[in-house]
Formats: structure tokens, sequence, C-alpha cells
């Protein structure tokens, strides 16, 4: 189970991209793999594809990031790890371990 979910905001821990901030586009929880955006910019040569209107030349794009180098923003204290609350009902929902706020 993944502690960072699509549209999070994380901040970059480690690696090229250090200090940067963004938002969640997709996670890959086989992989332990997220995108996020305006981080891990690659360059991609496209062979151009009429067929699908695809215009060929270098692209850039978001490549994958560990999930390790990465910690989930809360917007009142920070980067922080999260914690699994359990509620009396059953219900889990993820809270953060300096202030204690609900992060869902």
């Amino acid at each position: 189970m993944l502690t960072i979910r699509k549209n999070d905001t994380v901040k970059v821990m480690a690696g090229k991209d250090r200090g940067k901030t963004g938002r969640v586009l997709s996670t890959d929880p086989a992989r332990k793999r997220i995108t996020v955006e305006q981080v891990m910019v690659i360059k991609r040569h496209t062979r151009p594809n009429p067929q699908k209107s695809i215009k060929g030349g270098i692209v850039e794009r978001e490549s994958t990031i560990h999930i390790s180098n990465v910690m989930l923003v809360c917007p009142s204290c920070g980067p922080t790890r999260p914690k699994v609350q359990t509620h009396p009902d059953g219900k889990k929902t993820r809270a953060c371990r300096k202030c204690g706020n609900s992060l869902d």
C-alpha cells in the first residue's frame, strides 16, 4: 500500500531535482514509483506518426521517481511522513505525524 496517491503534493528530498515540489500525476504501486509534475523531466526522441497526428522531434516529459525520494507535504506544516489513523468505525485515513491533521 502506498501512502502517496494521485493529486497529492510532494517534495523531492533526493536526486537531481532535490527541493522541488509538485503534484503527483500517476502512481505505480508494483514498482513503487510515481510521476511528479515538472520533476525528472527527460528528453524523448519521437518518430512522426501522421495516422495518430504525432509530430516528430524531441519531446520533454516527466519520468518516474522512486517513492523513497519524496515526502508528502502537509498543507499546514510542510513535508511530513504520513501515518495511518484507524477510526472507531474501522475506516482508515492518512494523517500528518507533526500536527495530526487528516491528509485525505
